[in-house]
């Protein structure tokens, strides 16, 4: 039954997006960021009440949707932003493949959340305050207003972890954390950083 409903409450916040977007009620970019949000923060918390193998197999599940979508040019808001990037299809695959770096649910839900949360918010602040302060970083552009964002929150979701999660991790281990996600933000293309920021994290907080 709970797989069921997962399934069903994903399905309505993608309609949900796409309503939004096509009514013009937010632009592209939050758009997009507004399922990276709010459907990366739901998936963070599936362990909790989901087997391992239903991740997974939900995992493979929207791979094909996303596919699909691509091929049918259906939700759109998930893929509206101009620049080239397969950002839908790296989330698509980080959530199975974050199953095979930890067991753990608080860790799987820490990685995840650095991912929905501290880069959602990067792209939101940054396409709203960061035109008078980008910067160019291997061929990205980028702007100091959306880094910070990524770093405080991301440095907000490991203190979280540290206070209500298995904790047990150092100030300097955070901080580490914290800065290598948004090194990878930075210069991951493409998209890839969907893929490769929550399985740094998971890596590193698995074995911290």
């Amino acid at each position: 039954m709970q797989f069921i409903v997962t399934i069903l409450a994903v399905f309505l916040l993608l309609c949900a997006s796409e309503v939004g977007w096509r009514k013009h009620w937010f632009n592209n970019e939050v758009g997009r960021k507004f399922v990276h949000v709010t459907v990366g923060s739901f998936v963070a918390f599936w362990p909790f009440f989901l087997s391992w193998e239903e991740i997974r197999l939900l995992s493979l599940a929207f791979f094909v949707v996303v596919i699909v979508s691509h091929q049918l040019k259906i939700f759109q808001a998930i893929r509206s932003v101009q620049r080239p990037t397969y950002g839908e299809v790296f989330f698509a695959l980080t959530v199975g493949l974050s199953t095979l770096v930890t067991q753990s649910k608080a860790v799987y839900a820490a990685a995840l959340l650095q991912m929905s949360l501290a880069d959602g918010f990067a792209a939101i602040v940054g396409t709203r305050y960061g035109r008078d302060n980008k910067y160019h970083l291997f061929g990205h552009n980028k702007s100091v207003v959306g880094t910070a964002a990524f770093v405080v929150t991301s440095l907000l979701l490991l203190i979280g972890y540290n206070m209500f999660g298995p904790g047990g991790i150092s100030a300097a281990s955070v901080v580490l954390v914290s800065f290598g996600a948004a090194l990878l933000e930075n210069v991951a293309p493409l998209g890839l950083d969907n893929l490769l920021v929550p399985l740094y994290v998971g890596l590193l907080l698995a074995n911290l």
